[in-house]
């Protein structure tokens, strides 16, 4: 596997390179933001390790750049910054993965494990359409009636879990763990607020509503 390091801190880097080519991977490092981004930018990697607290340019914007301009590189944060804000904002910016300083190896190796485990994007659906919407997971574009509808990372992840699984009822649960990483209760409004925003670019001005809710459920979107 082929990994990319961004990670100031040179005595953290270098555990995790000799870690990581003890394992057999390949391991390529940048110690600020600037290079990780030129570095990134690169889609050949398999999985990007990103601090957040970087020079130059801060991880997180790092990481919304990438996305923005279309790279969909499968990316961990790994950094100190551990408050379930902290892990909110690392997952909207397009994180699939959020580990905390002071960490083990061993669950490093094994989240990064079970990133490279997930099919290539080009062996998945690519599009997904439900009455006049479109999602092009290629293009990372959703439009309705051709009309571009600009979304945030987190709303594309949300209406790509919602669409992955149409004409079944999605529970608050299977959201919070597959869109957010989070497999306990935050006790936060986060679902229905996200739900409500995405609502609010697909749905509203247009004559069908593509997102149900189950009342006492979930949320479900229908297919022909």
């Amino acid at each position: 596997m082929k990994i990319l390091l961004i990670e100031d801190d040179q005595e953290t880097a270098g555990y995790i390179i000799r870690g990581l080519k003890e394992q057999g991977h390949l391991v390529d490092h940048a110690s600020d933001g600037h290079n990780g981004l030129m570095l990134a930018s690169d889609s050949s990697y398999d999985v990007l390790i990103i601090d957040r607290m970087l020079p130059k340019i801060d991880g997180l914007t790092l990481l919304n750049m990438l996305r923005q301009t279309g790279i969909t590189t499968s990316a961990l944060f790994l950094t100190a910054m551990g408050s379930i804000d902290n892990r909110v904002q690392g997952l909207e910016a397009g994180a699939d993965d959020y580990l905390i300083k002071p960490f083990a190896f061993a669950e490093l190796n094994a989240r990064i494990n079970a990133l490279a485990r997930r099919p290539p994007l080009e062996q998945q659906i690519s599009i997904y359409t439900v009455a006049d919407l479109e999602m092009n997971l290629i293009k990372h574009t959703v439009t309705r009636a051709r009309k571009i509808i600009h979304l945030q990372p987190t709303e594309f992840r949300l209406l790509e879990f919602l669409l992955r699984h149409a004409n079944t009822v999605v529970t608050r649960t299977m959201l919070l763990e597959q869109v957010w990483g989070f497999y306990f209760d935050p006790k936060s409004s986060v679902v229905e607020t996200h739900i409500s925003r995405l609502r609010n670019k697909i749905d509203r001005g247009f004559d069908q509503e593509i997102i149900q809710t189950i009342r006492g459920a979930g949320y479900r979107i229908d297919t022909p």
